[in-house]
């Protein structure tokens, strides 16, 4: 309310009668119609006596009864039972889904041999995957268009999903990896704070060692209720990077920061909605009052309203599902879909080498010294244990720098991984990591929280930076692929007006079944390039350069995927920050005798023509006429190149 409106494009349309008007068909009188033969089909799982039809023998008015076949020369047409089709006055097929006696629609039929005790079938289970993973996509639609910040409505650093009653991830739209794996615990952490819950109640929430992944992340939750009963029955989630959540550098994510009080604004767990209440002005009030407040509070109160759109539309088409099928049918079907999720994954680790496997690579803190990431593979044949232990015992301390990551973002990475093992479509839920064990000692992935903000540790890169290194450790102690370009290559600058932030793309490792990626974002990240016009039209930027980094991929037989050169003109005095990796000594590690991808590298040219390297971590001020190249590395090769 009370933003401006933005026209974008306008479009005129002339609507004409035409001369020739077509008939509109009209319902016919009923006729019996006989079937061809009768052949065998399964609905539901049942083998059921089904009559064959003729489509080109059929006449308006012939009137079908499921279960049924009807084929032509090119297709064949399904009639479900309780599904009745007729053919209209102008030869089309009518389908008419007809109603119980109760008024319960004819769908809640899903399956016939599914009793009240029965485990859902396959094709409900399959059919439930694509429900609860569509209306999560529906959510993300709303978002984006709704939103008003480049950040979330341009490069789509979002993700929606779908929740249990008990905050367990059911489904999700393919997003943003490291939100998505994350989420559940910020839903459980809302839910244990405020049990008792209304309809309509809303939170948001940010806290990294809640759930969170680092302060521009705000995840805005949503309840779902039985619309007659009042009892709970779902959660709808989704998850915004907002560009600016406040700190000591615009972008908030300070590279050099120490604690999480320089990093922004925290909300753990606020009530945004309480019992029919809106709490707008006490979140405007929190928002502006911190220490370091947030520099753009009327765009992140527009994003969190989009937030809560998704949410809703969420809301409606769960409610709309339990109206159609049941809630016992919808619940069972939630939890099948999770139980499935960790039978494939169990298979999928069924079938790798069951050696265990260690595997070490490094981080770059800001001060050049490196920071270890370590993990040990352990198979288990016990069938009533889990299938694998992920053992990070060896990993570096909790760091005094912001690369610390907490559990949910490990938990993110693992499911991740996972998840590609399984060569099918499956959801990306909490079922997967059911069937794997997680050891976290205290240190960099298990940082303790502190007794203020100023004594709890950074974690601004942790969800950035640390999360893609945890997956190139995991698949290269599988030996499935070479590193990825390791970063984010996270780009940040503003003033105290606005903040900007983008990661930039590079190259993907290459595996046993084919080259890496040109160009692409990989794993952790799912986000779009803005759109160049839209940079240069909101932020005093020029971009003068968008190109793949020819050669940057590691040799081998298969070569690693090449990174990107990005080179920016800053207009206006502006605060820029860099936070990123494999800047050196640890390039992109080839796998299986591959050959490492190239080395990063970030390049200053001032207005007066002097230039300078920078690190890979640094913040550095900006004058008109500045240029900076991000040149981001290429991914490990594959195999000795013969």
């Amino acid at each position: 309310a009370g933003r401006p409106i933005e026209i974008v494009a306008a479009r005129v349309e002339l609507v004409g009668m035409t001369q020739d008007p077509c008939m509109e068909s009209q319902r016919c009188p009923a006729l019996p119609c006989l079937p061809e033969k009768v052949a065998e089909a399964v609905f539901d799982g049942q083998l059921l006596e089904t009559p064959l039809y003729d489509r080109a023998a059929m006449q308006p008015g012939h009137r079908i009864a499921g279960p049924a076949l009807i084929a032509d020369r090119h297709s064949t047409i399904v009639v479900e039972p309780d599904w009745v089709v007729e053919m209209l006055s102008e030869g089309e097929l009518l389908l008419v889904c007809e109603f119980k006696e109760d008024g319960s629609h004819s769908l809640a039929r899903l399956s016939s041999a599914q009793s009240n005790d029965a485990s859902p079938t396959v094709v409900s289970l399959e059919l439930f995957n694509n429900l609860f993973a569509g209306i999560a996509e529906q959510m993300g639609h709303v978002l984006q268009r709704t939103a008003g910040s480049v950040n979330v409505k341009e490069r789509l650093d979002f993700s929606c999903a779908v929740f249990t009653a008990d905050g367990k991830l059911v489904a999700n739209a393919p997003h943003v990896p490291v939100h998505l794996g994350a989420m559940g615990t910020s839903v459980r952490a809302v839910l244990a704070e405020y049990p008792n819950m209304s309809p309509g109640d809303v939170f948001v929430t940010n806290d990294p060692y809640r759930g969170g992944s680092h302060l521009p992340d705000l995840t805005v939750v949503t309840p779902v209720h039985d619309t007659k009963k009042g009892h709970r029955l779902f959660f709808t989630a989704c998850r915004a990077h907002h560009a600016e959540i406040g700190g000591v550098r615009p972008g908030s994510m300070p590279p050099n920061s120490r604690s999480l009080a320089e990093e922004g604004v925290l909300l753990s767990n606020f009530a945004l909605v309480k019992d029919g209440i809106s709490r707008e002005e006490q979140l405007q009030k929190v928002l502006v009052d911190a220490p370091y407040p947030s520099r753009r509070v009327d765009e992140n109160l527009a994003d969190i309203r989009a937030q809560m759109a998704a949410n809703q539309l969420g809301a409606r088409e769960l409610l709309a599902l339990v109206d159609c099928y049941g809630e016992q049918t919808v619940a069972k079907n939630m939890l099948g879909v999770q139980r499935a999720a960790e039978s494939k994954v169990r298979m999928a680790l069924s079938q790798l080498d069951q050696q265990s496997s260690r595997f070490v690579d490094y981080l770059e803190k800001a001060d050049g010294k490196s920071v270890c990431l370590q993990v040990q593979l352990r198979f288990h044949q016990d069938p009533s244990k889990k299938a694998m232990t992920i053992d990070f015992t060896g990993s570096s301390p909790t760091v005094e720098d912001n690369l610390n990551a907490n559990q949910a973002i490990v938990s993110a990475a693992v499911l991740y991984v996972l998840r590609l093992l399984v060569d099918e479509e499956i959801p990306l839920n909490e079922g997967a990591l059911n069937a794997v064990e997680i050891v976290l000692p205290p240190g960099l992935l298990n940082p303790t929280v502190g007794l203020t903000l100023e004594q709890t540790p950074a974690v601004a890169a942790g969800n950035v930076e640390t999360s893609q290194r945890i997956v190139d450790v995991l698949l290269g102690a599988l030996g499935l692929a070479g590193a990825s370009q390791g970063t984010m290559n996270n780009l940040l600058f503003g003033n105290q007006e606005f903040g900007y932030y983008e990661t930039i793309c590079g190259g993907s490792g290459a595996t046993a079944d084919g080259p890496g990626a040109d160009a692409v974002q990989v794993h952790m990240t799912n986000t779009r390039a803005t759109d160049p016009e839209i940079l240069e039209r909101r932020h005093p930027v020029r971009l003068w350069e968008f190109s793949i980094r020819q050669g940057s991929g590691g040799a081998g037989r298969l070569r690693g995927g090449n990174g990107v050169v990005r080179r920016l003109e800053f207009l206006e005095s502006l605060a820029v920050s860099l936070i990123t990796q494999r800047r050196g000594p640890h390039p992109p590690f080839g796998i299986a005798g591959g050959q490492a991808g190239m080395l990063g590298e970030n390049l200053m040219v001032r207005a007066d023509g002097s230039s300078s390297l920078l690190a890979g971590v640094c913040e550095i001020d900006v004058q008109p006429g500045d240029m900076l190249t991000i040149k981001t590395p290429g991914g490990g090769g594959y195999g000795k190149d013969e």
